[in-house]
């Protein structure tokens, strides 16, 4: 009788265990491929489904492929934390292969040991306090640039792109750190892009918007090279022009060093490339150099402007939420110089508009796919080895059992009761930042410092309104994925004194 029972209660145990997420009823082979490809937009056919379902985590087979997508906390809580090291690997696909070079780089590569060593690259390397300090007057010439172009828009009629201010600084940052310099070509009289940025920095977007983008080959390996969708194609042509730019100016510095023509480190590929391994041979070969800028680069340009151009949108329509940012930029910088980084600790309205952005207008709804390396059982469902689990950004930032008025921006409710420092990190997943674990971003203060520069440098020196014959901002979603429909478009006035600007030029 004991035996029995000991057979009945680990069958039970393993039939609950072996339960998986609630989900489309898949079709043989395909899965929900088909139901998939008749959708427009992927990740909207995926929000619905989630909501007919009432459901925070499900299940979606896509060829053999188990997708979960998550917008509960605590769920994934429990996928990246007690489960963390099963769910620390990547996708294998041709768009992380292709953008990689083979998975050479850190993001897109799957777990193993190149994923070890680059990440102790970016790391110790390339990341460190010590370097971003090493780093901060580059930072801070891009932060002077992008109030002298939007200063001289003012002049010109006072109508400012806020997109195209927000890509330009976030792609003269990234460039600035990596290569010390701004333009490609010569740029614009008024410090604006020239051709040579534009460019690269539209195909840097063509290469996110292309990658992880449910592509059917990313499920259906055997279809490969067919390109059904065109992502192949427009994944080969971005990183090409993306290549044109870096290449030549990398195969240069590898050669100036190797000449002994330099000696200094300046930038970040300096640093790269001097390297070394425990032989005093060069830690990197020039294709991981290459593979490891093309994804710094990805990686810099979107979070930053996409979150400045949301927040900034939403705070226009609510003056009184301008007015708070402006009071508070007022009482610690005063009106007589240009906030820095150094006052960032003491901005914490301004950190709690970048966090509310971040929370209700993520730049995509899902974060980079962790695949499980094992069969696991979280939140008492089973996890196949292989799923691919998806954070959903905009369900977990908007999902109503955690927020209150989920699609109201309301900075204050990221504001401590004690006023202690904010941070735009979020352990809890209640909204996704930076991520947490094994493969969480480990730009954090890159991140973090070039977010709230743009929010405290264009609040800080310009009023901004409506423009004229508007009356209000638009705040529609585009059509296809979480980005603002139409551009930020505003009004901008210089609002300190004339003589504070006068340094930038």
């Amino acid at each position: 009788m004991a035996f029995i029972k000991f057979i009945k209660h680990h069958s039970t145990k393993k039939s609950q265990n072996t339960r998986l997420p609630p989900g489309p009823t898949p079709w043989p082979i395909v899965g929900n491929l088909p139901e998939m490809l008749l959708k427009k937009s992927t990740f909207r056919w995926i929000q619905k489904l989630m909501n007919d379902l009432n459901t925070e985590i499900a299940c979606i087979r896509l060829g053999n492929v188990h997708v979960i997508p998550v917008t509960s906390p605590e769920i994934a809580r429990e996928f990246l934390i007690k489960h963390d090291a099963v769910l620390a690997s990547r996708p294998l696909n041709w768009s992380s292969e292709h953008v990689s070079s083979g998975y050479l780089t850190t993001a897109l590569v799957p777990f193993g040991e190149q994923w070890k060593k680059m990440k102790k690259v970016l790391s110790n390397g390339l990341l460190s306090p010590l370097r971003h300090q090493w780093l901060h007057d580059k930072r801070v010439e891009e932060a002077d640039n992008l109030v002298r172009y939007v200063y001289n828009q003012c002049k010109n009629g006072g109508l400012v792109n806020v997109k195209v201010a927000a890509h330009h600084y976030s792609g003269n940052v990234i460039r600035r750190l990596v290569f010390n310099r701004r333009y490609f070509g010569k740029g614009n009289e008024d410090g604006g892009p020239g051709f040579e940025e534009v460019e690269h920095v539209q195909a840097l977007f063509t290469v996110l918007r292309n990658l992880f983008a449910f592509s059917v080959s990313d499920y259906v390996p055997c279809l490969r090279g067919l390109d059904l969708d065109g992502s192949e194609k427009n994944m080969k042509s971005a990183v090409m022009i993306v290549k044109k730019y870096h290449d030549s100016i990398i195969e240069e510095r590898i050669q100036q060093w190797k000449n002994g023509e330099k000696k200094d480190e300046e930038d970040l590929l300096d640093v790269l490339i001097s390297l070394k391994d425990a032989d005093n041979n060069a830690l990197l070969t020039e294709e991981e150099i290459k593979s490891q800028i093309m994804e710094m680069m990805i990686a810099s340009v979107d979070n930053p402007s996409n979150t400045i151009e949301w927040g900034l949108a939403e705070m226009i329509n609510q003056p009184e939420l301008l007015r708070k940012a402006t009071e508070e930029l007022d009482n610690v910088v005063g009106k007589k110089r240009i906030v820095q980084e150094s006052d960032f600790p003491k901005l914490n309205y301004i950190k709690a508009c970048a966090r509310e952005a971040f929370r209700l207008h993520p730049i995509v709804d899902f974060n980079i796919p962790h695949v499980s390396m094992a069969d696991t059982v979280v939140a008492n469902f089973f996890i196949p080895k292989g799923s691919h689990v998806l954070l959903r950004r905009q369900g977990l930032g908007q999902n109503p059992r955690v927020w209150k008025e989920p699609f109201k921006f309301k900075p204050e409710r990221h504001l401590k009761r004690d006023g202690s420092d904010l941070v735009l990190t979020e352990p809890s997943l209640e909204l996704v930042t930076f991520s947490i674990g094994r493969r969480s971003c480990p730009a954090l203060m890159l991140g973090t410092s070039m977010t709230i520069t743009l929010f405290a440098r264009l609040l800080h020196c310009f009023t901004w309104s409506v423009p004229p014959n508007e009356d209000s901002i638009d705040l529609s979603e585009s059509e296809g994925d979480t980005t603002k429909a139409k551009p930020l478009v505003a009004f901008a006035k210089p609002r300190l004194p004339a003589e504070v600007y006068d340094h930038l030029y």
